[in-house]
């Protein structure tokens, strides 16, 4: 498989993952967000949240 195929057969998932991770940022305020890759496509996107509590 040359490189030109892997991308078109990840082109179908990378919007949608993109999405999801546009939409984790714009909630998030401290955390983190973890993308799991299996075969060059993302499988699975973690968001880690801290809240942050002041004195």
């Amino acid at each position: 498989m040359d490189r030109d195929e892997k991308q078109s057969g990840a082109a179908g998932i990378l919007p949608d993952a993109l999405a999801l991770v546009s939409e984790a940022l714009g909630h998030l305020r401290y955390g983190a967000i973890q993308l799991t890759v299996h075969d060059g496509k993302v499988m699975q996107i973690d968001v880690t949240e801290r809240k942050r509590l002041t004195d």
